[in-house]
């Protein structure tokens, strides 16, 4: 579904991203895991168009989108669930949802997608008419989360969403995106918890400072000696 072909992105004279390549299959959870820096979120953003890329270029369902726009992105069916959230802190929570849906026309199906987020999240359908801004971190998560898929996407890019959350909170959060992937949408994930995120993942990618220096299934990943080393404590 979505392909990354020898993506290279500067900043001024700055190469962030070196020449990577990784795909996420239709139905997949793909993870890269890498360091502070490494160069995943910024590889997120030129997915969805926030970023152009220097050479290389991002194809989905075999076109490429790396010169779209990035509204134009969200209506192919990519949304993104950005690190920090970024929910608008004075609308409500149905507003945030709702604009999650801005670049569609289809009021039934948006009022139908609505209340499937709300039976994915009760908590935001109790905070419904609450201002986005006095929601908890774990909240704010499952908003933005709720937000993005409100877009009605093919695929989900999620960054960090375990973030400042407890313990408690980042199993709820990994329950929640098995979930929506077991509903369908294609998630590639970014996440510091490489444990959690390769636990979930069926193929992961390794990045660092703007190369991908590992890859295999999620398993794999997890039982590697040299990942236990470097990213899970072990």
């Amino acid at each position: 579904m979505l392909k990354v072909n020898d993506l290279v992105v500067r900043y001024g004279v700055i190469e962030a991203i070196k020449g990577i390549s990784f795909e996420v299959n239709d139905g997949e959870i793909v993870t890269l895991i890498g360091a502070n820096g490494a160069g995943k979120t910024t590889t997120m953003h030129t997915i969805s168009g926030l970023l152009r890329p220097y050479s290389g270029n991002v194809e989905l369902d075999g076109i490429d989108i790396s010169k779209v726009p990035a509204h134009k992105i969200v209506e192919m069916g990519v949304a993104q669930c950005p690190e920090r959230r970024r929910i608008f802190a004075s609308q409500s929570v149905e507003d945030n949802l709702l604009l999650g849906a801005y670049t569609r026309k289809d009021k039934e199906e948006i009022e139908k997608d609505l209340a499937n987020v709300y039976k994915l999240f009760p908590r935001l359908e109790e905070r419904n008419k609450q201002l986005g801004g006095t929601l908890s971190g774990g909240e704010q998560q499952m908003l933005a989360m709720g937000r993005a898929l409100m877009s009605k996407p093919k695929i989900m890019l999620l960054d960090e969403p375990s973030m400042g959350l407890s313990p408690l909170l980042v199993k709820e959060i990994f329950s929640i995106i098995k979930e929506i992937n077991d509903n369908g949408t294609s998630i590639l994930l970014v996440e510091q918890n490489a444990k959690m995120a390769l636990s979930i993942a069926k193929r992961a990618y390794v990045i660092e400072t703007g190369r991908i220096v590992m890859s295999g299934t999620g398993e794999e990943l997890l039982n590697s000696e040299d990942i236990r080393k470097a990213y899970l404590g072990g």
